[in-house]
C-alpha cells in the first residue's frame, strides 16, 4: 500500500481509496475500527488533515461512522 505522489490523483483519494479496498476485501470487518487519522499520518507520511479528509470521504460514502471519544468504524453494510 503505497501512495504516489506524482499521481493526478489527490493523496486524500488515494489513501481513502486503499482504506475503502480493505473495508471491501474484509480485510476491516464491519463494527472494527479503521486505523486512527494519526497511524494515517504515520503509515502514509501525510499531514493530519490529509488522513482527516480521507476519512471525511469514507464517511460521506457511509462506509465508515465515528463514535465519539473512541474514533472510526466500518459500517455495518444495509445499517
Amino acid at each position: 500500500m503505497v501512495i504516489d505522489r506524482a499521481w493526478d490523483e489527490p493523496i486524500y483519494r488515494q489513501v481513502a481509496g486503499l482504506l475503502r479496498a480493505r473495508i471491501e476485501a474484509g480485510e476491516i470487518e464491519p463494527r472494527r475500527p479503521i486505523p486512527s487519522v494519526r497511524q494515517l499520518c504515520e503509515t502514509y507520511g501525510i499531514a493530519r488533515v490529509t488522513a482527516s479528509k480521507a476519512v471525511r470521504l469514507l464517511a460521506d460514502e457511509g462506509l465508515v461512522h465515528s463514535v465519539p471519544g473512541r474514533g472510526w468504524f466500518v459500517t455495518p453494510r444495509g445499517a
